[in-house]
């Protein structure tokens, strides 16, 4: 029955969330490193952007619609530029 259990002995608090954050901190540099491998503006598919924010075509419609997202066209191509979509991506005050 313990095979999907996680057991912490001789831990503390301060210890597991230091651990943790440490590991979301390595997390967020390889994410950032794949954005910073590609040009500022490139260009994005509905699709590259979805995945990018975790979010279906319906909300990425939404915060378009909005004006939250710029996007931008040819054809009946919707683009996005990365940097846009990356500065979009404000931090929230709590």
């Amino acid at each position: 029955m313990l095979n999907n259990s996680i057991i912490l002995q001789n831990l503390t608090e301060e210890q597991l969330v230091k651990l943790i954050s440490q590991v979301f901190t390595e997390q967020l540099k390889e994410f950032k490193k794949d954005f910073e491998q590609t040009p500022e503006n490139d260009l994005l598919t509905r699709d590259e952007v979805c995945k990018m924010l975790n979010f279906n075509k319906t909300s990425l419609w939404k915060h378009t619609k909005s004006g939250r997202l710029k996007s931008y066209g040819i054809g009946n191509r919707v683009l996005y530029k990365r940097s846009e979509v990356l500065e979009a991506v404000k931090p929230l005050n709590h």
